[in-house]
């Protein structure tokens, strides 16, 4: 058993979803981090800083509209080094259309606030912690 809780970094554009999910996820026993992505976007953070601050075990990034735009961003910032390797959950309002920008093999959860769809957040969350290789 690790000596410190498994940390979730939330990529997200809403405070009040970031928020929401930051409550799930200590309630289920997870530390949390958080950045706006259109801090990121806008180049208003350090990103490399942050990841290197919180070495984050699994991202919560959320596709928000213009979905177009976002998932290219999301695209572009799964390469970059700073993420390489990083074990995703994708979240959006529209999970259906962001859906079909993604690889079959994603699956994007839809956050709207409904306790049944923050559990499914959850045990994603957990999934992607095991997946996640141990040193």
């Amino acid at each position: 058993m690790p000596d410190t809780l498994p940390l979730v970094a939330i990529f997200n554009t809403s405070p009040d979803t970031v928020e929401m999910l930051r409550v799930v996820l200590q309630q289920a026993g997870f530390v949390v981090a958080s950045i706006y992505t259109f801090h990121i976007r806008d180049g208003l953070v350090d990103l490399d800083a942050f990841m290197r601050q919180h070495a984050p075990d699994v991202i919560l990034y959320d596709i928000a509209p213009p979905y177009d735009a976002n998932w290219a961003l999301f695209q572009h910032l799964r390469t970059h080094t700073a993420l390489a390797g990083c074990h995703f959950v994708i979240t959006s309002p529209n999970a259906g259309y962001v859906q079909k920008l993604a690889d079959r093999n994603e699956r994007v959860y839809e956050v709207i606030g409904k306790p049944y769809d923050l559990d499914e957040i959850v045990r994603a969350t957990k999934e992607a912690l095991r997946a996640r290789p141990t040193s």
